[in-house]
C-alpha cells in the first residue's frame, strides 16, 4: 500500500525517539518561554491571548457538542445486523447444510465491518437500509474466510469466538460447503434484497466485493500469506502486502460498498478507501499485536498460533513497541481521512478507528 510508506516510517521512527507527551493543540508549534528563576506554569489566560477569535469559537462548540455514545451505537446497529442476519439465512432443507452457515453467521463477533458499511453509508447521506444487505453479504462473506481459516488444510483451529471451529461440530466436509454457500449467497443478498438505491450502483457496489475477495484482494493475500510461513527473509513490504489484501481489503470492501450505495461521490468514495484501508491494516498490526500479549481465553480464539505456524508478524519484524507505534500513527492517518465530513455523522467512523485501534480482543 503505496499511501502507508511502511519502510520509511521504520527508518525514520528507528534514528530517533519520539518526545514523550505532545501537546494537542496548534500552540505546541509556538515556543514557550519561562524564567529559569520563577518557571511558573502558563496560565489559561495567557493562552486564551493568543488565541484567534475564530479558534476560541471552534472550541466553545466542539465543547458544547454532546459527546457521541459509542457503545450504545455499537449496541443498537450490532442488533440490527444481527436480526438481519438471522432473517436472511433461514433454517430449510437440507437442513445440515444451513445449521452450518447459522452455526458460523450467528456465533457473535464484533460485526465491524458491517457496521463499518453501515455507517459510511450514513455518512455520505443514506440510511441504514440502504447498506443492510450489503452489510450482511460482507459478514457472510467475512465468516466464510473464517470457517475455511480454520481448517486442517490452512490454520487448523480448533477454536472460534470461544466456540468448537465449524469443521469440528460439521465435519471438514460439511464446513467446505457452509463457507461455500455463504459466498454465493452473500452477492444474490445484495442482488436481490437492496432497494431505494439506483441499479448501477448496485452493480457498482458488487463489483467492489467481488475485486476485495478474489485474486486482487483477500486471496491474494492468503497465498503469500501461506508461501511465506517458515521464510527466514520476508521483509515489511511483502508482510504490508499481505495484510493489506488478506485483512483490510475487505474492510475497505466494508466501506466503499456503503459509500457507493449511500449516494456519495467519486472524491467521498475515494477519501473513505483510503480511510478504510488504513483502519485495515490497523486492524491486523493490533490482531499480531494481541496474538502474542493475549491468552486464548481473552481472545475467544487460539492465542499465540501465528508463532506456532513459524509466520511473519509486526511484533517478530518490529517489536511491540515500534508495532504499537506503528497502528498509533495509522488511526491518526486513517482519521485525517474523515475531514471535510460533518463531524456529527463521521463520529461512529471515528469510534470505530479508535475501536479497532485499542481493542483488546
Amino acid at each position: 500500500m503505496s499511501c502507508v510508506n511502511l519502510s520509511t516510517w521504520v527508518q525514520v521512527r528507528c534514528r530517533s525517539r519520539s518526545p514523550p507527551f505532545n501537546l494537542p493543540h496548534p500552540l505546541k508549534k509556538l515556543p514557550i518561554f519561562t524564567s529559569p528563576k520563577t518557571r511558573h506554569v502558563v496560565s489559561s489566560f495567557s493562552i486564551s491571548a493568543v488565541l484567534t477569535r475564530q479558534e476560541a469559537l471552534k472550541e466553545e462548540e466542539e465543547e458544547e457538542r454532546p459527546s457521541f455514545d459509542f457503545k450504545a451505537y455499537m449496541v443498537q446497529k450490532a442488533n440490527s445486523v444481527n436480526k438481519a442476519l438471522d432473517d436472511s439465512v433461514l433454517l430449510r432443507h437440507p437442513q445440515k447444510i444451513h445449521e452450518a452457515m447459522r452455526y458460523s453467521l450467528l456465533a457473535g463477533g464484533k460485526r465491524v465491518r458491517p457496521v463499518l458499511c453501515i455507517a459510511a453509508c450514513e455518512l455520505v447521506g443514506g440510511q441504514e437500509s440502504m447498506a443492510m444487505p450489503a452489510a450482511c453479504a460482507v459478514e457472510m462473506i467475512h465468516t466464510m474466510s473464517l470457517i475455511h481459516d480454520d481448517l486442517p488444510c490452512m490454520d487448523n483451529d480448533d477454536l472460534r469466538r470461544g466456540k468448537p471451529t465449524n469443521h469440528k461440530v460439521f465435519g471438514e466436509d460439511v464446513a467446505v460447503l457452509a463457507g461455500d454457500a455463504l459466498l454465493a449467497f452473500a452477492f444474490e443478498h445484495i442482488a436481490v434484497s437492496t432497494v431505494g438505491v439506483q441499479p448501477v450502483r448496485i452493480v457498482r457496489a458488487i463489483g467492489e466485493l467481488a475485486k476485495s475477495i478474489g485474486t486482487e484482494g483477500l486471496v491474494a493475500g492468503q497465498v503469500v500469506d501461506i508461501n511465506s510461513e517458515g521464510l527466514s527473509d520476508v521483509g515489511l513490504e511483502q508482510l504490508e502486502f499481505i495484510h493489506v489484501h488478506k485483512t483490510a481489503a475487505l474492510l475497505e470492501g466494508a466501506v466503499v460498498l456503503g459509500a457507493i450505495l449511500g449516494g456519495g461521490s467519486d472524491v467521498e468514495v475515494e477519501k473513505l478507501r483510503k480511510f478504510a484501508r488504513y483502519i485495515g491494516l490497523l486492524f491486523q498490526v493490533v490482531d499480531d499485536i494481541l496474538d502474542v500479549t493475549k491468552s486464548s481465553q481473552e481472545l475467544g480464539k487460539t492465542a499465540g498460533k501465528d508463532l506456532v505456524a513459524d509466520k511473519v508478524t509486526y511484533p517478530k519484524l518490529l517489536g511491540i513497541e515500534k508495532s504499537r507505534e506503528f497502528a498509533q500513527k495509522l488511526n491518526r492517518d486513517a482519521q485525517d481521512q474523515l475531514s471535510g465530513f460533518d463531524p456529527d455523522k463521521a463520529a461512529p467512523l471515528i469510534a470505530l478507528a479508535n475501536y479497532i485501534a485499542y481493542r483488546q480482543n
